[in-house]
């Protein structure tokens, strides 16, 4: 029985193995097609073909060229949101704690910005596959870690809210996304101008955007309605 259940256990250690390293050819094979010839112009085939798998069994992994694109980050963007926001500084300023997580995906990002740009700009919407559910279930925890960092800032005081945590996180999401695919788009990416550029938007979010007293009365008086 024993040997029977070593055997069994042995069987399938070897079968994960061999999972494991067609995904790693899989992966491997896509981002190096994509930095080679673009994400329009590689095809599937030519990825299976450089993984040396058959088409079938890369459908098994990603249901297509674009569920692909999320295969190839999704593990590396669970780590990196791990990273981001396992040791934020307590003492910091709000908007030093924010730039400094999500510099933590700047840098990241940096490193391959050829394939960073066909995640960022080429697939911002795109929903549909297996990883591509993942890389939004990841969005979520991401978001969820905003959020306990907003919670922190308002138990604190570093910033005052009638606003509920959830949406103002949302909010710095959206900032963040947005900020990151204008640095990415750029035609030479400088990481430690796109921080910076992103603390500055977030800086300018905290302070907020209010009208001088008098202007406001101003206006108000203005649009006030003839009796």
């Amino acid at each position: 029985m024993k040997r029977e259940a070593a055997k069994t256990e042995a069987t399938l250690g070897l079968r994960e193995r061999n999972k494991l390293d067609k995904l790693e050819r899989i992966k491997s094979a896509a981002a190096e097609l994509f930095a080679k010839k673009g994400f329009d112009a590689a095809t599937t085939r030519e990825i299976a073909e450089g993984a040396k798998v058959g088409l079938g069994t890369l459908f098994l992994y990603a249901q297509d060229k674009r569920d692909i694109v999320f295969l190839i980050f999704n593990d590396e963007l669970d780590r990196i949101t791990d990273e981001a926001f396992a040791s934020v500084d307590a003492d910091a300023s709000f908007t030093d704690q924010l730039s400094k997580s999500f510099g933590v995906f700047y840098r990241a990002f940096s490193k391959n910005i050829p394939l960073s740009r066909i995640l960022l700009k080429e697939l911002v919407f795109f929903s549909q596959g297996m990883q591509a559910r993942r890389f939004y279930e990841g969005r979520t925890r991401t978001i969820n870690c905003i959020t306990r960092l907003v919670e922190e800032a308002l138990n604190s005081g570093k910033i005052v809210s009638d606003e509920k945590p959830e949406f103002i996180s949302r909010n710095i999401f959206f900032l963040y996304a947005g900020a990151v695919r204008w640095w990415i788009a750029e035609e030479r990416p400088s990481l430690a101008r796109g921080i910076a550029d992103l603390k500055r938007v977030f800086t300018f979010q905290v302070n907020g955007l209010k009208a001088a007293p008098e202007k406001a009365a101003k206006t108000k008086r203005k649009t006030a309605a003839p009796r």
